[in-house]
């Protein structure tokens, strides 16, 4: 199973259902495409939120969990912007289409990395006996 590190808010806004496109400057490897990934909130807050989340309300009682795997999401697809997925897409990059996404329970803490990323077997056994 892969993990991907996504910034708060954004990996808030995936989790609970405010958003369903992930940019990236890099298309996702092809045999991650329909897979369950994993959604890591990375320990950065993205300062660049502010001029897109213009209804900081609906941040209201997100956990705003840093440095943990919140949730689970299939990554259902991918393509090149094109001026789509408003307000979410980045017109520059790639959009990850995810669905089926599934929060945790609890987040689970752990170290997150770059690109798409292994988590340590302790993490997902951690992940599955919770869920």
């Amino acid at each position: 199973m892969k993990a991907l590190t996504v910034h708060q808010p954004w990996a808030d806004a995936i989790t609970y259902g405010r958003k369903r496109i992930e940019n990236r400057s890099w298309t996702p490897p092809a045999a991650a495409v329909g897979s369950t990934i994993l959604i890591h909130a990375g320990k950065t807050f993205d300062p660049m939120s502010r001029f897109v989340i213009t209804d900081w309300a609906t941040l209201d009682g997100w956990p705003d969990a840093r440095g943990a795997v919140i949730a689970t999401a299939v990554l259902a697809g991918h393509h090149r912007a094109d001026g789509c997925c408003a307000p979410w897409g980045d017109p520059r990059g790639h959009h990850w289409q995810l669905t089926d996404v599934q929060p945790l329970a609890e987040p689970v803490p752990c170290r997150g990395a770059q690109r798409l990323w292994t988590p340590t077997t302790a993490t997902i056994q951690h992940i599955i006996r919770t869920a």
